[in-house]
């Protein structure tokens, strides 16, 4: 049986529809346009078979795979929606409101049942942030941070706090994904001097000075993001700070932590400085990936033991992808870069495609692993609005532009579970024929002629293989690499004064640096055999210079020069020999 087409949801000024995937990209008959230009919100269920909508009325339900209408609620303010893991809660939120009087105001999250439509129950959430409550991936428990506790009911039955988790001020959470047992990640902020701490918990085990499975505190933090692996294993800690009091950087300060969920923990250790644009676990939970470094940024893939194992070098990028399957990076520069996406095979470590897709505020994978989504979407940019549906091999399958008075708002791909779609082998294919070639940097004409080394702003690092070759117990790191060349160039230095000392006090050899030139006798005139000599001494040099180039030494404009020189060199030492 052929896997299921995943469907495009587009919302706009134009209003609400579904686009079939590929190959076809015809408008679907699942959902009937709505043209309405109040449509504040959409979502899919985790499964995708569910899609919700607020058209500005009324909050609709329907079934992707019957087509048909399952509940409509009277929530005309509503701008948030979100199904639960197994679909069977749809909660809702809008924005909270008081009465003029100042009275309370009313409860504005509901929680509704998607089988009879019933309203579950409701509860006041004044902030936009974290307004969904979590739920474990077989909704056996339900989470909810209130008043810096985290309150845990069991089974959807919101009318009990089952557990409470109390610290001094917790200030976010986050349940680990998969099944029991069931882990909780909570953020305290420091305050007074006091470093702000991660906990790992295990559910329900809360009580107790050793309830804790791991913990890690450090300083400059106003706001953390926590990131579980999908095997829930360990967790990724993006510490931040809004101003960097060094004023190194316009983003503030980051900082990397892994803490595992046997308690091991530690600071990723980043080669480059700067800000940490972005972190993502492959899917296999044994590797991840940061985007991180003044620009150009670094990209670099770390083990659980946070071991560089394959470092991309630098570049124009600020995003990291992986596909569904965990067999493709896609590393990206958007926002106020220009689009520019290298595709890499991770498991071979080699570049597939460069595609450039400019003005893309919006990135997703399709869930068969093979297609990628980009979109340029107000109110980010209000201009050159319009979506793009790629091969990841670099080719452009389906183009859409919005009209210049109508505006793009929201595009997404139907979600589907695990498994549906198979994992398929990395084709390194090539563009098709026709498309535009990328744009060749402007250079002024007194760089032309020149290395295009000469010209860069910036020096680039290439790819390198961090993980240790045969007979090696660690790979070097980018100071040994960078100590190693020094004491390379050095000893090779040493050796080209030794030499041309040993010209300059012994007599001239038999035999020129030239290959397959014999040295002649003396001519008999002082002045004529001491140029001989010193052209010999420069060929030496010359000698020497392509020798260490050969060795793979990056030598210097001047030295390149001399090579250069040769030749010239060659024929007026020969013309000398010969008494012309």
């Amino acid at each position: 049986m052929a896997p299921p087409t995943p469907v495009l949801a587009v919302r706009g000024s134009q209003g609400l529809c579904m686009v079939n995937g590929p190959p076809h990209f015809t408008e679907s008959t699942v959902l009937p346009r709505d043209s309405g230009k109040n449509c504040k919100v959409y979502t899919f269920s985790k499964d995708g078979t569910l899609f919700a909508w607020g058209n500005g009325e009324k909050v609709n339900i329907i079934s992707v795979t019957n087509e048909s209408l399952l509940h409509s609620f009277d929530l005309p303010k509503a701008v948030c929606l979100e199904f639960s893991p197994r679909s069977t809660v749809l909660a809702t939120w809008q924005p909270y409101t008081t009465s003029k009087d100042g009275a309370a105001g009313v409860s504005n999250l509901q929680l509704y049942d998607v089988k009879t439509g019933t309203c579950l129950k409701s509860f006041i959430q004044k902030k936009m942030q974290n307004w969904c409550p979590s739920w474990s991936e077989d909704e056996a428990i339900c989470a909810r941070n209130v008043n810096n506790e985290v309150h845990f009911f069991e089974n959807n039955n919101f009318n009990t706090i089952v557990n409470k988790l109390h610290l001094q001020k917790i200030s976010d959470f986050v349940l680990s994904p998969g099944p029991q047992p069931y882990k909780v990640a909570v953020y305290v902020p420091g305050s007074k001097g006091a470093p702000s701490f991660v906990r790992l918990y295990q559910y329900p085990n809360f009580d107790g000075p050793h309830a804790a499975l791991a913990n890690k505190s450090f300083f400059k933090a106003d706001k953390v993001t926590m990131l579980w692996n999908k095997k829930a294993s360990a967790v990724l800690v993006i510490a931040s700070t809004d101003v960097d009091k060094t004023g190194a950087s316009y983003y503030g300060e980051q900082t990397l932590h892994y803490i595992a969920a046997n308690g091991e923990s530690a600071a990723v250790q980043l080669p480059k400085s700067g800000p940490i644009y972005d972190v993502v676990w492959s899917s296999n939970s044994a590797e991840f990936c940061a985007v991180y470094g003044f620009m150009p940024a670094k990209a670099t893939i770390f083990n659980l033991k946070c071991d560089p194992v394959f470092d991309f070098g630098t570049g124009p990028r600020n995003a990291a992808y992986y596909s569904p399957h965990g067999h493709i990076l896609v590393l990206a520069g958007f926002g106020n870069l220009r689009g520019q996406m290298e595709v890499w095979d991770v498991k071979n470590y080699k570049l597939i495609s460069k595609p450039v897709a400019p003005d893309s505020t919006y990135f997703a994978w399709c869930p068969d692993g093979e297609h990628i989504l980009t979109a340029t979407c107000a109110p980010r940019l209000r201009v050159n609005n319009g979506y793009k549906v790629w091969h990841y091999s670099g080719s452009v399958l389906h183009r859409c532009d919005v009209p210049s008075e109508a505006e793009l708002w929201q595009v997404s791909w139907q979600p589907f579970p695990d498994g549906v779609f198979p994992a398929k082998a990395v084709t390194h294919r090539a563009p098709p024929r026709g498309e535009p070639e990328a744009a060749v940097a402007y250079r002024p004409p007194a760089l032309r002629n020149k290395p295009p080394t000469s010209s860069r702003l910036h020096e680039e690092e290439p790819p390198q293989n961090m993980k240790p070759q045969p007979g090696n117990d660690k790979p070097l790191s980018k100071t040994a690499l960078k100590n190693q060349r020094k004491h390379e160039a050095k000893r090779a230095a040493k050796q080209e004064a030794r030499s041309d000392r040993s010209v300059d006090l012994a007599p001239a050899p038999p035999q020129s640096p030239a290959r397959g030139t014999v040295s002649p006798p003396t001519s008999g005139d002082p002045e004529v055999d001491k140029k001989i000599k010193n052209l010999r001494k420069k060929l030496k040099a010359i000698e020497q210079l392509k020798e260490q180039a050969a060795a793979g030494k990056q030598l210097e404009k001047n030295q390149l020069e001399k090579i250069q020189k040769e030749k010239g060199l060659l024929r007026e030492l020969g013309d000398l020999e010969l008494g012309v």
